[in-house]
């Protein structure tokens, strides 16, 4: 059932993209989508009749090449199954709305192709999300990363006849460059360091890297703390934390079911993922997990920040996803896992149905992203309200306070939050968190006001003609909407309850192991042996994730004050008075505060003028460097000097030949006395000497 689930989407993407001329358009898509479907059913199957089992289900051997081999695999745990249902039915149902939304679409009146292409971009992404997130190894995983980069560049730029299209998926790819490279870099330490890139030898030996010292950059660093650090780069690019967070807001130039399914709910969490599944090494990495805590909380609040005054619908979640991917890094970073993924699970539900819904917002709205042009739509598209309002609901941490009892990212927000607070006591990520929550609150109530409340604002023309969208884009927000309501209150206990009952889900067994492991079979010996016999007694990773034996911060997490557990509820709560007092009580104060704290509101508009700063740094100097290699190094050098001088060099060179072929015999006979002397003379002084 598993290799169905990964070779469905496959399938589905060859179909869509290769045979709808054979079978017809309508055929091509809807098998795609049903596949897709299919898939989806299976995997909610896996994940509810999972027994907590490790299983590796061989596909064929990849490559061997010295001591490195790896297989095609599936490795199938606990975090494999919930990163299928988060994939395939975030990725059914963009199939199914993109019937509706990619119908008639204005950009593409002649081209009958795009339509198909479209299905199948979709398909193969989900495919290579799916190779990623079930991979046994390092270079697997690799391979599903590359892929999922590729797909949303093509899915990114799929409008690619707009100029802002394609500098987005151009921007896109080249900023998931840098923190790819931080990834390969991570792969072949880890390699260097252990001889394998298999999950299970790789997590063996990790306590081994403890105390083991590697030389990089001219300088000598632990080797768990590096190897931890150069793959949460890699995840930074992914997950669009701050400094590699640039490219995800320009991507939303893309359809918006693709905003849907890679800048919601699964792309943008391969971060997450890859940090969780690589858990038994990020444990014994003391300083890279607190760089992991500080850059998600600093992520969270500053993407919240900007959310507040963008006025494109799109961005606004966009930046909330930013935001969001932050909490869920420092949950990993403070080394509950389980709440990291919790979050991870109930934001693919509520982001997929925000963006989604804004999808219906625009499809009603002609195409209009601008929300200053909306205003009164609630009575226009009512069933698009509903879910967009509980998909607000549910972002912003609506439920009832002390209790289990609330919309999905009530449970997992406040997990996260109060795990924070048990890491840091008290310090940084846990304000950065609530000062976030806070933010969220606001501008996402600020979205529902400016868009459903209030008078019509914008063409009166498009108010007038406005319409809910077609019954295939409503049935997918409708199940979107239940999962952001019911997951967070049905399996609160599976990622956040207690030790028992989380072990328990996640297949934990901690395991007592004592140095008898000779290293015999996979890597290095020396640094395995080493490793293993500087800790007389280690505990090694067994389950989907793996938290050391020291690490109380889930069991502490139930046990803060009960003013941390109410800050998060305080926080939305302020949020939405403060949105309501601005967008619906008293409409004219937003103008007035952006008029008097001009600087601000152009910082935060500017979005911190991250891409103004990273222009100056790295295009325009890049630029400068490329102009001076084309004119000095081209023009000037190989252009001008050489091809000069190879334009009086070659011809001299040519005439002489031309001379000393004369045709006369004495002249070849004094050539051939000539060198009989240099000969003669070489030999010689050789011999002399």
């Amino acid at each position: 059932m598993e290799l169905f689930v990964i070779f469905s989407p496959l399938a589905g993407a060859i179909l869509a993209g290769f045979g709808w001329k054979i079978i017809g358009e309508k055929a091509a898509l809807i098998s795609a989508t049903l596949l897709l479907f299919l898939a989806c059913f299976v995997s909610w199957f896996l994940f509810i009749g999972f027994d907590g089992d490790l299983r590796i289900i061989e596909i064929s051997k990849w490559m061997s090449s010295g001591s490195l081999e790896a297989y095609w695999a599936i490795r199938f745990d606990r975090l494999t199954a919930i990163m299928l249902i988060v994939v395939t039915t975030v990725s059914a149902l963009v199939h199914l709305y993109s019937f509706g939304y990619m119908d008639h679409d204005p950009n593409w009146e002649h081209d009958e192709s795009y339509k198909p292409r479209f299905f199948a971009y979709l398909s193969f992404f989900t495919f290579a999300m799916l190779m990623l997130v079930t991979s046994d190894n390092l270079l697997q995983m690799f391979f599903g990363w590359e892929g999922v980069g590729v797909a949303s560049y093509l899915l990114i730029g799929f409008y690619y006849k707009k100029p802002t299209a394609n500098s987005a998926a151009i921007k896109a790819f080249v900023v998931n460059r840098v923190g790819d490279f931080g990834f390969a870099l991570g792969i072949f330490g880890i390699f260097y360091l252990t001889g394998s890139i298999q999950f299970s030898d790789v997590f063996l030996l990790a306590p081994g890297l403890v105390d083991q010292e590697i030389s990089f950059l001219w300088t000598e660093w632990n080797a768990a703390n590096l190897i931890a650090f150069l793959l949460f780069v890699g995840a930074m690019g992914k997950s669009a934390q701050l400094f590699l967070h640039t490219w995800l807001p320009d991507a939303m130039e893309g359809p918006t079911p693709v905003s849907a399914l890679i800048h919601a709910a699964t792309m943008v969490t391969a971060g997450v993922f890859l940090v969780c599944r690589m858990s038994p090494l990020m444990e014994f990495a003391p300083n890279a997990m607190a760089f992991i805590t500080f850059i998600g909380a600093t992520t969270a609040f500053f993407a919240a920040t900007i959310g507040l005054v963008q006025n494109d619908i799109k961005r606004v979640i966009a930046y909330s996803t930013c935001s969001q991917l932050g909490y869920m890094f420092v949950a990993a970073g403070s080394g509950v896992y389980s709440a990291a993924m919790f979050h991870l699970f109930t934001h693919a539900f509520f982001k997929a149905l925000l963006f989604l819904g804004a999808g219906s917002v625009i499809h009603a709205m002609h195409h209009e992203q601008d929300m200053r042009n909306y205003g009164g739509l609630r009575k226009k598209i009512p069933y698009t309200f509903v879910a967009m309002m509980i998909g607000t609901l549910a972002i912003t941490g609506v439920g009832i306070p002390l209790t289990h009892y609330g919309f999905a990212g009530f449970l997992s927000k406040d997990a996260i939050i109060e795990s924070a607070y048990a890491a840091s006591v008290g310090g940084y990520s846990f304000w950065m968190l609530v000062m976030s929550a806070l933010f969220t609150s606001f501008y996402s109530w600020r979205l529902i006001f400016m868009t459903f409340y209030g008078k019509p604002r914008g063409d009166s023309h498009t108010h007038t003609s406005a319409h809910e969208s077609p019954k295939v884009m409503i049935i997918p927000l409708a199940i979107l909407s239940l999962g952001a309501i019911f997951s967070g209150m049905i399996w609160y206990k599976s990622f956040f309850g207690d030790h028992y009952s989380v072990n328990k889900f996640f297949g934990i067994e901690e395991t007592e192991y004592h140095s008898q492991y000779n290293g015999d079979n996979h890597g290095s010996s020396d640094v395995k042996n080493e490793g293993l016999n500087n800790h007389s007694s280690i505990y090694l990773p067994s389950g989907a994730i793996y938290m050391a034996p020291d690490n109380h911060i889930l069991d502490e997490a139930h046990h803060v004050p009960k003013w941390v557990k109410l800050s998060p509820f305080v926080a939305m709560l302020l949020g939405f008075i403060l949105s309501y007092i601005f967008y619906i009580w008293r409409t004219d104060l937003p103008q007035k505060l952006a008029e008097n704290q001009r600087p601000l509101y152009l910082f935060l508009l500017n979005k911190w003028y991250f891409d103004e700063v990273y222009e100056i740094l790295f295009v325009r100097s890049a630029k400068f460097f490329g102009r001076l290699l084309w004119k000095k190094g081209d023009g000037t050098v190989i252009d001008g000097f050489i091809d000069n001088l190879s334009m009086v060099f070659i011809p001299l060179l040519t005439r002489l030949a031309g001379r000393a072929q004369s045709g006369y015999i004495f002249t070849y006979a004094f050539a051939m006395v000539l060198g009989i002397v240099v000969l003669i003379t070489w030999m010689a002084l050789g011999t002399g000497s």
